[in-house]
């Protein structure tokens, strides 16, 4: 009988370890393609709230490094550069092997300019035409689709609402 009830509680408790694994799992912070956190991020356009998780820089060596001989990004996924001021900004493609869009975005979390479909591996830099705070990457083509234009509105708690 006492064999019966341990071989019982083993699987109990082993059903728990493995309810309290799955839960530990569901609600882990989603990870980028070089492991580093991800953050929810929406872009508002006319066309409606468009969610991504996005990768932040906001030290000089991410920001240096970027999406630097990455893989392309997914629909759904971005980088969000953090910048301490606001300044004109200029941004470059060079060892980056994908078309990106580049959203230049103002204190507020309004869109300066956007840079579409940047070309890969270029050295050209590619200025914000405005002061901007953040610089949201995208993939090339990524901000048509969704119909962003100047003056729309990004949502991340870096910016002020």
């Amino acid at each position: 009988m006492g064999h019966r009830r341990e071989i019982r509680v083993r699987g109990v408790l082993a059903a728990v370890a493995g309810v309290a694994l799955l839960a530990g799992c569901a609600l882990a912070t989603p990870k980028g393609a070089n492991g580093e956190a991800m953050e929810p991020l929406t872009i508002t356009t006319a066309s409606g709230a468009h969610k991504f998780m996005v990768e932040i820089a906001d030290d000089e060596p991410e920001r240096q490094r970027g999406l630097m001989e990455r893989p392309p990004l997914a629909d759904d996924r971005g980088m969000l550069f953090e910048f301490p001021d606001v300044a004109e900004r200029g941004f470059w493609m060079h060892n980056t092997p994908s078309s990106l869009d580049i959203l230049y975005i103002d204190p507020h979390g309004r869109i300066v300019s956007i840079v579409k479909n940047a070309a890969p591996n270029n050295d050209t830099v590619l200025p914000s035409n405005g002061p901007a705070m953040g610089v949201l990457e995208l993939r090339g083509g990524r901000s048509d689709e969704i119909g962003a234009r100047p003056g729309d509105r990004v949502s991340h708690p870096f910016f002020a609402e």
